[in-house]
């Protein structure tokens, strides 16, 4: 099947109209809309549908860069083989985002490895994918620049990028003792977000054991009651899912072999909680 030759008149007004994108998939339609004798107004639907599919995409894919996800930890690539338990049930309803329109929290939980950061991350690309504001940060690091913004009289800035977004992720939350500033800041991050929107948080400790990270007792009991009243609980266990991520030799590409001689061989929660 010969495709058609986009006339340039025809390239010049999409390019104008910023509709250059149509282009990449426009002679195979124009083919296919004489072959099957298309109505007009479903070939104009078909294209715009293309466009707005393609824009979608775009906007999710500059979304996840801005929200610092990583792009490899997305629910379709999750290894369904991985001997890790947790309820599959809570995490489909997780995925569908009902948490975020309701400004609900997440506590991922479960030990060292077992992909807490991976489905992290996974739900911060679907919410992407929606049209929702994310940004994915280390707590460690979130804390740190924190206080960095406290010497250049950009705190209040810093603040209001992990308050304004729809969905903040935090990842491995109350591994350390937090110090009286730190724990000024993880309280205002929680109190704020409480209401302002959800948060995804992971940690190789139950929200329980939280309290003792904070320097301030009263502080810690309110912010963590607050996020706990408001959060499901997911919880994940089993071995470690890291080798599954480990970069394999056998994806990378290899020089041909030289030709060998042929020898014959042998073959050798409070909300869900874990499954």
């Amino acid at each position: 099947m010969t495709t058609e030759v986009i006339a340039p008149d025809l390239n010049l007004v999409l390019r104008r109209l910023k509709l250059s994108g149509l282009l990449n998939t426009l002679p195979e339609r124009l083919t296919l809309a004489r072959g099957q004798m298309t109505p007009y107004q479903d070939f104009l639907l078909l294209l715009l549908a293309d466009e707005v599919s393609r824009r979608d995409s775009l906007s999710a894919s500059l979304r996840a860069q801005r929200a610092h996800l990583d792009p490899a930890m997305q629910l379709e690539a999750w290894d369904a083989t991985a001997k890790v338990t947790f309820d599959k049930m809570l995490l489909n309803d997780l995925a569908s985002l009902r948490f975020v329109e309701a400004h609900a929290h997440v506590a991922i939980v479960g030990p060292v490895g077992v992909g807490k950061t991976f489905l992290a991350h996974a739900l911060g690309h679907i919410a992407c994918r929606r049209g929702h504001s994310v940004l994915a940060v280390r707590s460690d690091a979130m804390l740190k620049r924190l206080r960095h913004a406290r010497l250049d009289n950009s705190y209040e800035a810093e603040l209001r990028k992990l308050i304004a977004v729809d969905l903040l992720i935090v990842d491995d939350f109350g591994l350390d003792a937090m110090d009286a500033v730190e724990s000024r800041d993880a309280y205002e991050i929680f109190t704020e977000r409480h209401r302002a929107g959800s948060m995804v948080v992971t940690s190789n400790r139950g929200p329980d054991e939280w309290l003792s990270t904070f320097a301030d007792p009263i502080r810690a009991q309110s912010a963590v009651d607050r996020f706990t009243g408001n959060a499901y609980d997911f919880v994940i266990e089993g071995e470690t899912y890291r080798p599954r991520q480990k970069p394999s030799r056998a994806n990378a590409a290899q020089p041909a072999p030289a030709p060998q001689p042929e020898v014959k061989r042998r073959s050798s929660n409070r909300r869900g909680g874990a499954a």
